[in-house]
């Protein structure tokens, strides 16, 4: 449990509508439905919003899970951090996160986080169902970074 930190201008718009309510912080029921649309699971998923701040809580199946629900309600505009109160059924490791700066690639990535460029396809199946293309990123998104 803690709490990550996010680029509050950066990431996916879920408000469809003028200027201003781009700006505004995102619902919980938006931030639910997105979770949903990436067909990510929580039992007892509850999602509460105090300002720019998501505070997430529920079960989720596993560490990996718990991750992915992290980056699945903070990588959205209007969030810059996200408290996480996700159970996991095994003690969960601190995720490690990465993120995206401009002139970053998944191979830069790899390179970096897992000593390696040719490992950039275990960070882009780390982060799906949220990446669709491993061309696909850009500055701010926060990226999970798999188990050396």
């Amino acid at each position: 449990m803690g709490l990550w930190d996010f680029v509050k201008n950066a990431g996916k718009a879920l408000g469809i509508g003028d200027a201003e309510a781009a700006e505004a912080p995102p619902t919980p029921e938006a931030l639910k439905k997105e979770v949903g649309d990436l067909r990510l699971k929580a039992d007892g998923l509850q999602v509460t919003v105090d300002g720019d701040t998501v505070k997430v809580t529920g079960k989720a199946a596993s560490a990996e899970e718990r991750e992915k629900l992290i980056l699945a309600v903070g990588n959205v505009a209007g969030v810059a951090r996200v408290e996480d109160a996700i159970e996991t059924p095994e003690p969960a490791p601190e995720p490690v996160f990465h993120t995206v700066v401009k002139g970053d690639t998944l191979w830069k990535i790899a390179e970096k986080t897992l000593g390696k460029g040719a490992r950039y396809t275990e960070i882009f199946e780390a982060n799906r169902p949220m990446l669709s293309d491993p061309d696909k990123i850009y500055p701010g998104q926060v990226l999970r970074i798999p188990a050396k």
